[in-house]
């Protein structure tokens, strides 16, 4: 491997062998070969927005390649097979399969995304107007943040990672949660319906610190916490 890359991305590569980014079995499994070649992530160049997809990925209708841009208003679509690390302006994301993603925005400032069906991992550059990620069930307001999201017919995952968010409920708009996390404080499950226990405590789930660590680092940030990668404390039981 090559010795003149510069020191932060050797310290990536370093944190990477200790997160175990070059385990099986998650997106590290995209990640290898990137591994492989020297190819430590950093902030992506000027005209670029995949860092790496795998299997199915459609963007506005065409099929992906690693030059594909990808816009504030692009409609992104995975397979059963594929994923998708990639950027748009400060923000970056994971898409995983099964994923049919629709933001709405200016130029490369996104506004507004539709999660229609499947998971999404997002960082967020900071904001003058707070702007909102919708899943089938919920509503998310979001800042400067770091939130996983998964939406199905029925519920919606949503962990903020740390940063502010307002979960509110789509059927029922004035049941709503603001939270405040540090590190996966408080994950939430958001249901279908109109009843007074919709939202609802959730497990940690189906996400991790090394792929925090990942994204940020594609839009030349790091993560606000200082905790071991992959570790977090039990989020507190909150009565509803």
């Amino acid at each position: 491997m090559s010795q003149d890359f510069d020191d932060p991305r050797r310290d990536f590569l370093v944190q990477a062998l200790s997160w175990g980014l070059f385990a099986a079995g998650s997106t590290a499994g995209l990640l290898q070969p990137a591994f492989a070649m020297g190819d430590i992530p950093a902030k992506l160049p000027p005209g670029r927005s995949i860092y790496k997809l795998k299997g199915r990925v459609t963007v506005d209708g065409v099929t992906a390649d690693i030059n594909t841009r990808i816009t504030a208003n692009s409609l992104i679509k995975t397979g059963a097979s594929g994923q998708l690390i990639f950027v748009v302006g400060q923000d970056a994301f994971i898409l995983r399969e099964n994923s049919e993603l629709q933001m709405g925005g200016t130029d490369m400032l996104i506004a507004s995304m539709r999660m229609l069906t499947g998971k999404l991992l997002s960082v967020f550059g900071k904001r003058e107007a707070p702007h909102r990620i919708q899943t089938v069930t919920a509503t998310i307001g979001i800042r400067g943040t770091g939130i996983y999201v998964e939406s199905e017919p029925d519920q919606s995952y949503v962990c903020t990672c740390y940063g502010n968010t307002l979960i509110a409920s789509n059927d029922n708009p004035n049941i709503s949660e603001a939270v405040l996390a540090r590190h996966h404080d408080q994950p939430l499950y958001v249901l279908a319906g109109k009843g007074d226990n919709i939202i609802r405590p959730a497990p940690f789930i189906n996400h991790t610190d090394s792929e925090l660590a990942l994204i940020e680092e594609l839009v030349g940030r790091t993560t606000p916490f200082a905790a071991a990668a992959d570790s977090y404390e039990a989020p507190r039981k909150r009565s509803y």
